[in-house]
């Protein structure tokens, strides 16, 4: 019997090389799927431009509408914590709010938040006392942000040059977002805010501080006759108080554990996730249009 020859590397039988697997889609360095949000954003800004075209009145229901869909989000969030905050009467609440600072200005929208407030006291005390002073003390940030915050939109809008405001405040909130997110993405190296929002930069908030002046120092004359610098001025302000929203939501986000808030907007996660800088926008914004450029 002979012994089989030895088999080298070089005598073995070619082998086809296995494919490559499929090399993973690229994630954003942001973590968004970009197509699904800018498809959303521009859902979205048709809406808005839209009924502004239309009416005011129809741009307030669709506030009302959104608003309602942002509380009830941040409610369910902070139900995962065994938190329970009425929701028949903080709906009637966001509609009472806005209602009455479009109608009847902001004397009316503190009486209307207080009125929420009791209103959300006595149904919730009536379900009985135990845990009532946990539940009560989340209905009043609920109540507060958004609801209260939103109110100063409806304010802005009752102005006779209303949807001019709308529009200004808008553009600058907006373009903190574009400028952060462009200029961060590209040259974001120092972390903000680790701890609440890894992806927030200082180069990007300093991108979102030159988007929203330079949007502010061109909508503010274009739209409402106002000095070029009071658009500036503006933009910095709004910029930092959409960056201060954006992290005041990531802070509730990450001590509730969650991600977003909820996933009905396909590349944004939930509506309160794109409504949380404008909220906070909202009452800067009102008061700096009304002091740069009073009501006629």
């Amino acid at each position: 019997m002979t012994d089989a020859p030895d088999r080298t590397a070089a005598d073995a039988p070619d082998v086809p090389d296995a494919p490559d697997a499929p090399a993973a889609p690229a994630t954003p360095k942001a973590g968004r799927d970009l197509r699904a949000a800018v498809g959303v954003g521009l859902l979205l800004a048709g809406l808005v431009i839209g009924t502004l075209i239309v009416d005011a009145r129809a741009f307030l229901v669709v506030v009302i509408a959104a608003i309602c869909v942002g509380a009830w989000e941040l409610r369910r969030a902070i139900a995962t914590k065994g938190i329970n905050i009425p929701l028949v009467p903080l709906l009637l609440g966001v509609a009472g709010m806005l209602v009455s600072a479009y109608a009847r200005g902001a004397e009316a929208l503190v009486v209307t938040f207080g009125l929420t407030i009791i209103g959300i006291l006595i149904w919730r005390v009536a379900d009985g006392v135990a845990g009532a002073a946990r539940d009560l003390s989340a209905s009043a940030l609920v109540t507060f942000y958004p609801v209260f915050l939103a109110g100063f939109a409806a304010l802005m809008l009752a102005a006779p040059d209303g949807r001019q405001r709308i529009v200004v405040f808008i553009l600058v909130t907006v373009f903190s977002d574009i400028g952060g997110y462009a200029v961060g993405v590209k040259f974001g190296k120092h972390p903000m805010a680790p701890s609440l929002s890894p992806k927030k930069s200082w180069e990007g908030f300093a991108g979102s501080v030159l988007s929203c002046a330079l949007v502010g120092a061109i909508s503010l004359p274009l739209l409402l006759d106002g000095p070029w610098w009071a658009g500036v001025l503006l933009g910095v302000v709004a910029a930092a108080a959409a960056t201060l929203g954006d992290l005041i939501e990531s802070s509730i986000k990450r001590d509730l554990g969650i991600k977003d808030m909820s996933t009905i907007l396909p590349g944004h996660g939930g509506l309160m996730d794109r409504l949380d800088s404008l909220v906070v926008v909202a009452p800067v914004a009102w008061a700096l249009l009304l002091l740069f450029v009073p009501v006629a």
